[in-house]
């Protein structure tokens, strides 16, 4: 640990003024959603001015920061932290000092940390025992969570009081832990009608604990005691299956679901797929700093201290590709926050589960170094810009849990939580060097760019130049209110249909999700009389600079289109031949998971920054599960993504012109549930046909621009109503049996009719 000195109570009257008055010049400021040159005046501990320096005259005695070159973007906020959280029979070692030092030595301004009671214990007595905890102690901002780990009336009651009355508006369910905080089906579907009664945010760490009990007791029995049985135990498939099934329970009853932690391709895929299937309402997801920024093969490592210092859960994967797959879901907004799960434990503290992997305490850094290990990952490795930095290490978690503007954002009125980051600065992790209390970094050796230069909290300068000065109680517990309008409005109904940004990250979308399944509504709304139209949401906005090949000034009902001339862009071949508009889109990165693994483990492998430790300490053969004994349980079945649609004719059309417009749909044999209006001008004529339910999500889904039908303006029409455009991936091969002339041209639109 790095030597620094001790703690101080309390901000010196002689040094209050100075605190209190910053400006920062000459910087770059980078908010979620635009960056821009632009100084910043703080004054006790808010924000009071953001723009050009001739618009605000200085007053004497204001500490001024030249950030010429340097960035300048709010504080970090990190949503998932454990601090001195007690776990069996050891506490972590980051206690509300150790650890939001750390966080602020990093660049992170805030946490939300977890109240987590036991079995049978209220609600209420754990969140005043966290209280008593973190008050004296934060040196930065924090929020709560708070654990439900057991079902009864009583506890109904309290989750009623810490929303209205304790500033508490999240709350996390169990799907693992079993006999300790799992919650069975009933019971989550309880909890989450609960949650969504007041408006507030569910929660979930989603891992099949009936599985994971299963597998832990047939890998002891079978001789397989070391940290590896940790990952074998609850494999990517285990947390891809709660993940989807926690989806759709609370989809049921109509509440927003926070997924912690996703750890793996195959979570991020079902949260991915979750997030097409609504529409992006109701799912968030979140992934970790050392999810980011190391594997799972270290769990194979002989040296016992190694690989029990990076087991937590779910546990890290052994497929090196995962760090950068989850990265890209966190660039394209699949994913849309990250955290650290700051959980630290030391050596002795992780030896008690020597001889049983399941006794040894879950937990890991990140607080300190998750805002840098995101930006090695994402921006300069160039999977995302600055902004989208900003969003997910800031932003996001302010409006998810419903404390933005005040916090994740550099603007006039919001707290004075800022960083000035050197995006070219580099440093090296240790443990050494960090400000943990733990005598372990899973990050160990590893060389980032991006680094805060300073550190300013409630307008207080806490890190300068690599030196960290804290005021331990400095910080203040944050409510957070009811109903974020981020997560609601869209649920509501409230929001328009919302234009995403797209991301110009210099990199393409990841892959297509699902793009073929139409959005269902919960049961709880259709049940209520006050079902909202499922129409597409997702349409991205037009870029400037790129061709949009979409827009077009035709409308088939003319009468009922409002929105005006659009500029329309010829686009040779119809969609039964070839498009002139080729797709860009990559083959799929989310197509499964890594291979299956061996039956037996033939040898251990060792990370490369641990072989002086394996060589200097020679393990105790009790410590070490030997290879022949590490039998391994049936390896999981490979997770597949719903392949592209081929195009083909349709049989069951009323003529021969509306059998060739046809050409591109899939052949099948399923009830008609929506019928397909076809235009086309050179005839004058309207033609129908039907569509089947996988016919019509071709039509229906996706939030990138459409490229099965280039030429085409595609209208959603119910009740005689224009709602909006219709896209989708639909990917289509060339039409040879129909080879329509270039000069063709069809429009396309389809209305709504039930079922026969």
């Amino acid at each position: 640990m790095s030597n620094s000195p001790k703690p101080v109570k309390k901000v010196p009257i002689h040094l209050q003024s100075a605190q209190n008055r910053v400006y920062i010049k000459n910087g770059e400021i980078v908010n979620h959603d635009k960056s821009f040159k632009a100084d910043v005046y703080i004054e006790d501990g808010i924000i009071k001015f953001v723009g050009s320096a001739a618009d605000i005259t200085i007053p004497g005695g204001v500490r001024t920061i030249d950030a010429s070159g340097k960035l300048i973007i709010p504080g970090g906020i990190d949503p998932h932290t454990h601090m001195q959280l007690p776990f069996g029979n050891a506490v972590a070692v980051d206690d509300f000092y150790h650890g939001t030092k750390a966080a602020i030595a990093g660049g992170t301004t805030m946490i939300i940390d977890f109240v987590l009671p036991n079995k049978n214990e209220s609600m209420i007595e754990a969140y005043e025992t966290w209280r008593s905890w973190a008050d004296p102690k934060v040196c930065c901002d924090y929020g709560l969570h708070v654990g439900i780990t057991w079902w009864s009336k009583s506890v109904s009651e309290e989750i009623g009081i810490l929303c209205k009355e304790l500033g508490v508006n999240s709350f996390k369910t169990f799907m693992a832990y079993k006999g300790l905080y799992q919650l069975n089906d009933s019971d989550l579907l309880d909890v989450f009608e609960r949650i969504r009664s007041l408006n507030a945010v569910a929660m979930v760490h989603a891992e099949n604990g009936d599985i994971i009990a299963k597998n832990a007791k047939r890998l002891l029995a079978e001789g397989v005691t070391g940290p590896e049985g940790h990952e074998l135990s609850r494999q990517e498939e285990v947390e891809a299956e709660a993940v989807h099934r926690a989806c759709i329970l609370a989809h049921q009853v109509d509440c927003p679901l926070y997924v912690v932690h996703v750890m793996s391709k195959s979570a991020g895929i079902e949260v991915a797929r979750a997030r097409q299937r609504y529409n992006k309402r109701y799912i968030f997801g979140e992934t970790l700093a050392a999810a980011l920024g190391t594997d799972g093969t270290h769990y194979r490592c002989q040296h016992f201290g190694h690989a029990a210092a990076h087991v937590l859960s779910p546990p890290l994967r052994p497929d090196k590709t995962t760090p950068e797959f989850l990265m890209k879901l966190l660039a394209s907004d699949d994913l849309q926050t990250t955290g650290s799960d700051n959980c630290t434990f030391n050596k002795n503290q992780k030896e008690l589960g020597l001889g049983d992997f399941t006794k040894i305490p879950n937990g890991v850094n990140g607080v300190e170094d998750r805002m840098s290990l995101v930006w090695e990952r994402g921006v300069h490795s160039g999977l995302m810009d600055p902004c989208r930095f900003v969003a997910i290490t800031s932003t996001n978690a302010a409006k998810i849990f419903n404390i933005y503007p005040q916090k994740g954002r550099i603007a006039v009125g919001s707290d004075a939580d800022v960083v000035i980051w050197d995006p070219q600065a580099t440093r090296t992790i240790s443990k050494d060097t960090h400000h943990h209390a733990c005598d372990f970094n899973i990050f160990e050796g590893m060389t980032v760019h991006g680094v805060p230069e300073y550190v300013l909290v409630r307008g207080r300068i806490c890190v300068e130049n690599g030196s960290v000065r804290v005021a331990e109680g400095f910080g203040r517990f944050i409510p957070t209110p009811l109903k974020p309008p981020f997560v609601y409005d869209s649920i509501e109904g409230k929001a328009e249909e919302q234009q995403v940004e797209q991301q110009q990250n210099g990199s393409s979308k990841i892959t297509e999700l699902d793009a073929q399944i139409s959005p269902p509504q919960p049961p709880a709304v259709m049940f209520s009389g006050n079902a909202i139209a499922s129409t597409p949401e997702g349409a991205r906005g037009r870029v400037d600079g790129k061709r949009d090949l979409q827009e077009s000034s035709f409308s088939i009902s003319q009468e009922l289109d409002n929105s005006g001339v659009r500029s329309s862009i010829k686009v040779h071949n119809p969609p039964g031949g070839k498009s002139s508009a080729k797709s860009k889109s990559s083959k799929s990165t989310l197509s499964g998971t890594s291979s299956a693994r061996s039956q037996k483990i033939t040898s251990p492998v060792g990370s490369p920054r641990c072989l002086n430790e394996c060589k200097k300490e020679i393990s105790d053969p009790k410590k070490v599960t030997k290879p022949e004994q590490m039998q391994l349980i049936k390896p999981p079945k490979k997770i597949e993504v719903t392949p592209k649609l081929k195009a083909k004719s349709v049989e069951n059309c009323c003529t021969s012109r509306s059998r060739s417009a046809a050409a591109t749909l899939k052949r099948i044999s399923r009830p008609f549930v929506s019928t397909c209006r076809i235009y086309r001008p050179s005839s004058s004529k309207i033609f129908d046909y039907h569509l089947s339910r996988e016919e019509q999500s071709c039509f229906a889904q996706s939030p990138s621009p459409m490229k099965s039908v280039p030429s085409g303006e595609l209208q959603l029409l119910r009740s005689g109503q224009r709602a909006t455009y219709l896209e989708t991936r639909y990917e289509r091969t060339p039409d040879v049996k129909y080879n329509y002339p270039e000069a063709t041209s069809w429009r396309y639109g389809w209305f709504h009719r039930k079922a026969t």
